[in-house]
Parts: structure tokens; sequence; C-alpha cells
């Protein structure tokens, strides 16, 4: 199954990466390359993640990695990833743009 990145979470991602590399570029690349590592496991394990409680629909998961919440859609022929939030950030459904 093919995955795309939206716009916003690859903004997110981008995101991490800066505020992560102001202390340690080098972490800040870890990090980031964990997460797109763990993305590319969704295109042979969809239904790895938990529905997120905040959306109720089983087709809207997520999956944890360090501390963020890696946001996604099952769709019939790709999965589509939403964003990419910390954990500690208020999450409201109308957040992630659908």
């Amino acid at each position: 199954m093919v995955v795309f990145w939206s716009i916003p979470a690859r903004d997110d991602l981008k995101g991490i990466h800066d505020f992560i590399a102001r202390d340690s570029k080098r972490y800040a690349t870890r990090v980031t390359q964990d997460i797109r590592e763990r993305v590319k496991t969704l295109s042979e394990f969809p239904q790895l993640g938990k529905s997120i409680s905040e959306i109720g629909e089983e087709n809207v998961r997520e999956i944890n990695i360090y501390s963020y919440r890696i946001m996604y859609e099952v769709m019939p022929d790709f999965i589509y990833i939403h964003g990419v939030i910390h954990m500690r950030r208020n999450f409201k459904p109308e957040d992630l743009e659908r």
C-alpha cells in the first residue's frame, strides 16, 4: 500500500526537526528518520496503529514513536498521513485536516 504525506504532516516533521536541531542536529536527523521509518511500516501493516479516541473512526488511526503521535487514515488504496504531533499537545478533532 502506498503512503502519502499531507503538507501539514510534512510541515510537522520539519518543525520537529528544526526544534530538536536547536540542541542537536544529529539527534534531530535521527528522530525524523525514525519517524519516517515507522511510517514506512504502515505500507505493509496499515492496521498497526490504534483508533484515535478523539476522532472515533476505525480508519483514522495513530502510531506512536518517542513522544509523537503519527496520525493517519487508511483509505481503500493508500494511507494518508495527516500529522505528527507531540503527545503533550492538546489535540482536538478539528485540528486534523481532512
